[in-house]
């Protein structure tokens, strides 16, 4: 990918973090979001991890066939990327490559708590900020990251979000 292919895709992961605003977000809104980006990975065949949590607790996990205890650990730290930053994993990456940086140290981003491949997306809620995260680990990057928001998207009732 070009530079500028980059900074397009950053624009537009920009664009879908701002259209991809919850109403509300508890217990029952990331069940049924995770619901919603189970049954589409199991048609899909995508081996992967689903987790929703808050910064303080898990609200929703499913493991799929096919997917690894590795998965889940990609997907906790691609997790406290996003609950970090306040911004889609796949979005940090990007950026930190367009500005030449290094996860560790040079940010602060140790590598065994936090990774910047794509997958996990915040859960805002309007009027609060970002509250917790959606993160699937278990396709590359970008696939991951493209299935959350398609998940949010049909929650949402909207469509014309996906980066390709």
């Amino acid at each position: 990918m070009t530079e500028t292919d980059d900074a397009k895709l950053i624009d537009a992961i920009r664009l879908q973090e701002e259209a991809l605003t919850l109403p509300a977000f508890d217990e029952l809104a990331a069940h049924q979001l995770g619901e919603r980006i189970r049954a589409l990975a199991l048609t899909r065949r995508a081996p992967v991890v689903i987790d929703i949590r808050t910064a303080s607790r898990r609200l929703y996990f499913a493991a799929l066939p096919g997917s690894t205890p590795d998965n889940d650990e990609w997907a906790r730290r691609k997790g406290n990327t996003t609950l970090r930053c306040h911004a889609a994993s796949l979005r940090v990456g990007l950026q930190f490559k367009a500005r030449g940086y290094a996860q560790w140290p040079e940010r602060g981003l140790d590598y065994k708590d936090y990774s910047v491949h794509g997958g996990a997306f915040p859960a805002t809620v309007k009027g609060a900020g970002v509250v917790g995260v959606i993160a699937v680990s278990g396709l590359p990057s970008q696939d991951d990251h493209e299935l959350v928001v398609a998940a949010l998207s049909a929650h949402l009732g909207l469509s014309g979000l996906a980066l390709t």
